[in-house]
């Protein structure tokens, strides 16, 4: 009987639990049965700031890819590779249906990819982290709490607006199906409510997020059932 090959090991994630972005990693391999190896760092102690760490990711951010020699430190570049090399569950094409070989196709997703670590970053994301985290995050650091909230909050406001749109003529935000588009956005924007920013208005996004939501394998992140549950007690 022939030996059989070792199995290929499974690429490692440096990740935060918390962390909106290393979820949208985490969400991609769930949707897509990507089997990964998670190495859990503890973000509020700095952590992300050892030396091993820097090491590996001179930013010192989460989410982090390690899969043998490629290494990927933002979460637009991991979701792109692991939606650009993996298939979708019970398939054996690739890409999956979360990315595309069409260049015309492929820009049409990166436009919210730019949309989530421009506008989503610097509106709901800084309002969530300022209020429930203690700290905008953003890596800026250059205004008063005070004025980074203000700021953040009228950035999520227009965002929501041009979200919902966006969603109140298409049921997805890219391509007409579920594509890292929507998980690159999903995240932050469904956790608004940790920052004190309410999706009450914004019919078309509360439709998606529940869309998201019921795509098969889908997994949760604290705070999208109870927005106040780091403000409590």
């Amino acid at each position: 009987m022939g030996s059989t090959a070792p199995s290929k090991t499974p690429p490692t994630l440096y990740t935060y639990k918390e962390s909106g972005n290393s979820y949208k990693v985490r969400l991609l391999a769930a949707l897509l049965n990507i089997d990964l190896s998670h190495r859990e760092l503890d973000f509020l102690n700095d952590q992300q700031h050892s030396a091993d760490f820097l090491a590996i990711n001179p930013r010192g951010e989460v989410p982090t890819l390690v899969d043998g020699p490629h290494i990927f430190t933002d979460s637009a570049a991991i979701l792109t590779y692991l939606a650009g090399t993996h298939p979708d569950p019970g398939a054996s094409n690739t890409p999956s249906s979360y990315w595309s070989s069409d260049a015309i196709e492929q820009a049409k997703i990166v436009d919210w990819l730019a949309f989530a670590a421009s506008w989503v970053q610097y509106g709901v994301f800084t309002a969530r982290a300022i209020l429930s985290f203690k700290g905008p995050y953003n890596g800026l650091g250059t205004a008063s709490t005070e004025q980074s909230l203000k700021e953040a909050t009228i950035r999520g406001y227009k965002s929501l607006g041009i979200l919902d749109l966006k969603l109140g003529e298409e049921r997805w935000l890219a391509l007409g199906r579920p594509t890292i588009a929507d998980i690159a956005v999903f995240v932050y924007v469904a956790l608004a409510p940790m920052g004190d920013i309410s999706l009450e208005k914004y019919a078309n996004v509360r439709r998606w997020i529940e869309d998201v939501k019921s795509l098969e394998g889908f997994i949760p992140i604290d705070g999208l059932e109870d927005p106040l549950y780091r403000r409590r007690g």
